[in-house]
């Protein structure tokens, strides 16, 4: 058994979180020969229910943006999914996702970040991915730190996250479908070649 698939093993066996979220049940795609990598937030109620990332209007949103067909993004020899929480959170009282588990995190990334030696790029979806990723790099707020993404690319690409919530804000920065994604979009096909 390769040190990456015991990982995934323990990572998927995880109860860390047991009695603090609604149910345990890590969802996470990678494989030793991924070279693209997405950290995002944590799964949702409907990726929870289907124990496969991005099942929702917000991965058909992000394949979108990454020009990726499902059965390359499905493909974890190509893409890693490791979330920053591996399980859903539960919702608060307005009914939104609550934050992913800051103890997901400080368990798991670092080992994933050593089994993964091949990623070449990965996106880092919304705030709490870009401040633990780029730490001090990172510019204060999702937008900030998105409009530097020149600074961090093509190692790191700081996404906003891809749900219908953010159709204001994609709105108001033009720039991020303009100059962004076409940068996006050349790098993800060089790396499915």
């Amino acid at each position: 058994m390769s040190e990456l698939t015991a990982l995934l093993s323990n990572i998927r066996a995880c109860r860390a979180c047991e009695g603090e979220i609604p149910e345990p049940r890590p969802v996470i795609q990678a494989a030793s020969k991924a070279r693209v990598r997405i950290v995002g937030q944590a799964p949702g109620k409907r990726v929870h229910a289907s124990g496969r990332p991005f099942t929702d209007p917000s991965g058909d949103r992000l394949r979108e943006w990454l020009n990726i067909s499902d059965a390359d993004f499905y493909n974890p020899d190509i893409l890693a999914i490791t979330p920053m929480g591996f399980c859903f959170p539960g919702l608060d009282s307005k009914g939104s996702d609550k934050p992913p588990r800051p103890r997901c995190s400080s368990l798991w990334q670092s080992l994933l970040d050593e089994s993964l030696a091949k990623v070449e790029m990965t996106f880092l979806i919304g705030g709490y991915a870009q401040k633990y990723v780029l730490g001090a790099a990172y510019k204060g707020s999702v937008t900030a730190t998105v409009a530097a993404w020149r600074e961090f690319a093509p190692k790191y690409i700081p996404l906003p996250h891809p749900s219908w919530r953010n159709n204001a804000w994609l709105k108001r920065h033009g720039w991020f479908e303009q100059e962004l994604l076409p940068m996006v979009q050349c790098n993800m096909k060089s790396l499915l070649i």
